[in-house]
């Protein structure tokens, strides 16, 4: 695990989630480091000392989309360097947030990626996923 002030780690974080500032990805891991035995992050580390990729896992205690227990593990995000994707980085950092996961009493792991990310959709089948629904959010402003 790496600490927020992982310069490599935020860079890696505003590549996976763009829409946040820095100062917003620092705040986010501040907040969720606070509660260790619900948040794990995982580093993947190159031999030449340059970090890869990362995965971020929450336990959530309440409905996971999909899912039939509770609590359950759920991969918040995973990122790999573009240039180190298809070698199998995804699959050792998926491996250490379900030996993490079972370890919290967590019987499923779960994720969710947007409609429109059909890479992110290919990965989690490479990885064991399976698809459980899609959902189109709604809202209505009520300005009465």
């Amino acid at each position: 695990m790496s600490n927020p002030g992982d310069t490599s780690w935020l860079e890696m974080r505003g590549q996976l989630w763009p829409h946040l500032d820095k100062i917003s990805h620092q705040n986010e891991l501040e907040h969720l480091l606070i509660e260790p035995s619900r948040f794990i992050a995982f580093l993947a580390v190159h031999p030449d000392g340059q970090a890869i990729g990362f995965a971020e896992t929450t336990v959530r205690t309440d409905y996971v989309n999909g899912c039939d227990s509770r609590p359950v593990a759920f991969l918040e995000g995973i990122y790999v360097k573009p240039e180190f994707r298809e070698i199998g980085v995804a699959k050792k950092l998926c491996e250490a947030v379900e030996h993490w996961g079972y370890s919290q009493g967590c019987t499923e792991l779960a994720s969710d990626a947007v409609l429109s990310n059909t890479i992110s959709h290919q990965m989690h089948h490479n990885l064991g996923f399976k698809e459980t629904e899609r959902v189109v959010y709604f809202k209505k402003s009520l300005g009465l």
